[in-house]
C-alpha cells in the first residue's frame, strides 16, 4: 500500500517500500513485502497482525537490530524537523549516527523486560545506561534523573527501585521500569513492541494511562506494535494492519474500526471474546480448527483406564480451605535466620462438577496459579482439603500415596501459560505424546502410536507433526500441542493456565474453541486460570475472583459479568478494553492498583482489625465476601 501523495503534515516517520527477506536453504522467505506507513508527530499508530505478519520484524529495522542475515530493501526516513530527513537504512548498522539515534532519539519498550533487562545488573544501572552514553551530565544528576523517571512512571520509592534487581520486580512493575528506561532521555518516537502482552487488566490499564500520559507530557510519537485490538481503540490515532508481510488496511481508527473494508481485518475483529455473547455463540477464527474422530479419540486413551461409574450431581473436585505461604525472598538475601511469611492463598474453597468449566480470574500474585498447582500436588498445601471423586471413592489429593498417586495423575492434568518452556526442545511431538504412556504403561506400541495420531488430529495437526520438534511450530500450534499431551492419559480435570495469554486474536479464537469442543465430546471439567475475563466469559459456566490470596466473589458467569456486587470485581471489569473506539475506559481510575482502590472500598468489603470477612450467599449461587450484618444492605 502506498502513501498517499496529498498529505502535508510532517512525518516523523516514514516507511517506504520496505522488503525484509531471510536466506533458507532453497530459495528466501519473505517477512516483509513492499510495506508502507507514516507515524505522525505527537500520534500513537498502531501496527496489527498475527503472529508472523513482520510486524516486530519493521520496528526491528527501523533502529537496525535486524538479524545480520535479513537482506534489507526500501527507505526508512526519520525527521525531527531540524534538518533534511536521515534515511535509517542507508546508516551503518554499527556506525555513530545509528548509535546516538538508538535509546536517544528513538526509545523502544521491548516484548517480556524480564529477558531484556540484564539479571547482573541493577535497574538504575540499566536505565542510567543511556544517559551515560548520551549526555556528559555529572553522576549525581544522572541518577537523580533516573529516580524522577522511576518516580514518574509509577513507582511509589523510585530510590529503593533504583538500587534492585529485575527479578525483585513483578512483572507490571518490571514493564514500567522498561518504560522508564525507553524514555530517561525522552525520545521523539516510542516503539513500543507488545507493550501489555500477558500483563492482567487493571496492569494494563495502568501501563495505558502511564503510556498516554507520558506521551502528552513530552509530545512524543508511540508506534504501538500489538494484536489487542481493545488496546488500539483504546489508545492509537492510526491503524495499520499487516498480513504475512503486507500491509492490508490503514487509517484513523475509527472508521477503521467502525467499516473495516478488508477481509482480513474483519476476520480478527469476529475473533474477539465479547462480553455481550450468547451463551450459544462461537467464537469466529480466521482458520476453525474442527475436532476429528472425538468418539474414536475418546474410545483409544480411555482403553487403558478403569471405567468409572456416574457422579450424579457430586462435584468431581472439592476445594476447602486451602492455604499456601512462601517465605520473603528479600529477608533471605538478608541474612535473615527467620524468613517473614507472604500468604499466597489464604482460606480459598470451591467446587468444580463434572462437565464443568471453573474461571478462576483476578491479578497477578492473587494465587490463581498456585491453587492450580496445589489441586495437582506441583505445590504442597499449608492446610486445606483437596477432594478429588473418581466416580466410586473420594481421593484425599494431598495424602494420596503410591499406586493412588500414580493412577490420580492420570485423572488430572495440566497445560501451561508457555508452551514453548513446558516441551522440551530435545524431543519430538512423538516422543513427547508418548512420555506419558510409558511411564504408566499404556498399550502396546502399535496402540500408542494410533492414539497420538488419533491426538494430532483432534487439535488439528497432522502425522507429520510426529517427528517435529517444538521449535517448528508457531506459537498456537505449540499450545495445541500441550493440549494434546494433557489429553494423552484420558484425564476428567485440566487446569488450564493462562492458555491463551500470549496468543493473537485468531488464534486464541482457534484455541478456545479447540478447547470448548474437547469440553464437550469428552465430557472434560476445567478449571480455568486467566486474566481476560472476555475470554473467561466465553469458557466458563462459573467464575471465581481472586484478590491478594481469597475468593472475593463466586457465582454463575453470567451474574458475576452482568451484576457484580465486590468492588474488585468491579475493577477488574471496568478495566477491560473493548475493540470499540467508542467505549473509551477511564483508564485513570481504571489503572489505579487494588491496593489502592481498596482504601476506597465501603466498609461492608473491607477487613477491620479482629475481625475476618467471609463468603456470603446472596442467592443463585453467588457468594460474596463481605460482613455478614451489611450483606443485604449493600446488595440492595
Amino acid at each position: 500500500m502506498s502513501i498517499a501523495a496529498s498529505d502535508t503534515n510532517r512525518d516523523i516517520l516514514r516507511i517506504e517500500d520496505l522488503n525484509v527477506s531471510f536466506p533458507l536453504l532453497r530459495g528466501s522467505f519473505d517477512a516483509v513485502r513492499g510495506t508502507s506507513l507514516r507515524i505522525l508527530p505527537g500520534k500513537v499508530t498502531a501496527l496489527v497482525g498475527e503472529s508472523g505478519s513482520g510486524k516486530t520484524v519493521t520496528s526491528q529495522c527501523i533502529l537496525g537490530l535486524q538479524p545480520a542475515v535479513a537482506r534489507v530493501g526500501g527507505r526508512i526516513l526519520f525527521d525531527e524537523g531540524q534538518g533534511a530527513p536521515i534515511d535509517l537504512l542507508s546508516l551503518p548498522r554499527d556506525g555513530k549516527q545509528i548509535r546516538n539515534i538508538r535509546g536517544n532519539r528513538i526509545g523502544t519498550i521491548f516484548q517480556e523486560p524480564m529477558t531484556s533487562f540484564s539479571p547482573l545488573h541493577t535497574i538504575g544501572n540499566q536505565i542510567s545506561e543511556a544517559l551515560r552514553i548520551h549526555s556528559l551530565l555529572p553522576k549525581a544528576e544522572i541518577e537523580a534523573r533516573c529516580v524522577r523517571m522511576l518516580g514518574r512512571v509509577g513507582f511509589e520509592n523510585p530510590e529503593k527501585v533504583f538500587n534492585m534487581y529485575p527479578f525483585e520486580l513483578s512483572g507490571g512493575m518490571r514493564q514500567r521500569a522498561m518504560i522508564a528506561q525507553a524514555l530517561i532521555c525522552e525520545p521523539a518516537l516510542l516503539i513500543a513492541d507488545e507493550p501489555t502482552t500477558a500483563l492482567d487488566v487493571t496492569i494494563q490499564a495502568q501501563v495505558l494511562f502511564l503510556l498516554k500520559e507520558l506521551q502528552e507530557d513530552l509530545g512524543m510519537a508511540i508506534l504501538l506494535i500489538t494484536h489487542d485490538l481493545g488496546v488500539v481503540a483504546e489508545i492509537a490515532d492510526e491503524v495499520v494492519v499487516m498480513y504475512q508481510g503486507e500491509v492490508m488496511e490503514a487509517g484513523p481508527v475509527e472508521p477503521i474500526f467502525r467499516s473495516p473494508r478488508h477481509r482480513y481485518l474483519t476476520g480478527l475483529l469476529d475473533a474477539i471474546p465479547r462480553f455481550e455473547m450468547a451463551t450459544s455463540d462461537r467464537l469466529r477464527p480466521l482458520r476453525e480448527i474442527p475436532v476429528k474422530n472425538a468418539t474414536a479419540l475418546n474410545q483409544l486413551i480411555s482403553a487403558g483406564r478403569p471405567a468409572m461409574a456416574k457422579r450424579g450431581a457430586q462435584p468431581i473436585l472439592s476445594v476447602k480451605n486451602l492455604s499456601k505461604t512462601f517465605g520473603d525472598k528479600s529477608q533471605v538475601w538478608r541474612w535473615k535466620k527467620e524468613a517473614k511469611k507472604a500468604p499466597a492463598v489464604d482460606d480459598v474453597s470451591f467446587d468444580i462438577y463434572p462437565g464443568e468449566c471453573l474461571g478462576l480470574v483476578g491479578e497477578s500474585g492473587s494465587g490463581k496459579t498456585t491453587v492450580g498447582k496445589m489441586l495437582l500436588r506441583a505445590v504442597p498445601a499449608d492446610t486445606g482439603e483437596v477432594m478429588f471423586d473418581n466416580g466410586t471413592d473420594r481421593i484425599d489429593v494431598a495424602a494420596a500415596q503410591g499406586a493412588e498417586l500414580t493412577r490420580l495423575r492420570t485423572r488430572m492434568q495440566m497445560i501451561f501459560q508457555d508452551p514453548m518452556s513446558s516441551l522440551s526442545p530435545r524431543m519430538t511431538v512423538g516422543s513427547i505424546l508418548n512420555e506419558p504412556l510409558d511411564i504408566h504403561g499404556r498399550g502396546t506400541p502399535e496402540e500408542r502410536r494410533a492414539i497420538i495420531s488419533a491426538l494430532l488430529k483432534a487439535v488439528g495437526l497432522g502425522d507429520d507433526a510426529v517427528s517435529r520438534y517444538p521449535h517448528s511450530f508457531s506459537g498456537g500450534q505449540r499450545q495445541r500441542i500441550g493440549i494434546a499431551r494433557a489429553l494423552t492419559l484420558a484425564p476428567d480435570l485440566i487446569v488450564c493456565d493462562e492458555v491463551s495469554s500470549a496468543l493473537d486474536v485468531s488464534v486464541q479464537a482457534q484455541v478456545l474453541n479447540l478447547l470448548k469442543d474437547l469440553q464437550r465430546e469428552l465430557n472434560l471439567s476445567y478449571l480455568f486460570i486467566s486474566h481476560d475475563l472476555a475470554v473467561v466469559n466465553y469458557m466458563a459456566d462459573r467464575i471465581a475472583v481472586m484478590w491478594q490470596g481469597r475468593l472475593v466473589e463466586l457465582g454463575p458467569s453470567d451474574i458475576i459479568l452482568k451484576n457484580p456486587v465486590h468492588p474488585y470485581t468491579r475493577a477488574l471489569l471496568a478495566a477491560v478494553p473493548l475493540p470499540d473506539p467508542g467505549h473509551q475506559l477511564d483508564i485513570e481510575t481504571a489503572g489505579l492498583s487494588a491496593r489502592e482502590a481498596s482504601k476506597s472500598w465501603p466498609n461492608a468489603f473491607r477487613e477491620q482489625p479482629g475481625e475476618a470477612l467471609h463468603l456470603i450467599d446472596i442467592g443463585d449461587g453467588h457468594q460474596v465476601r463481605m460482613r455478614p450484618d451489611v450483606a443485604m444492605e449493600t446488595v440492595a
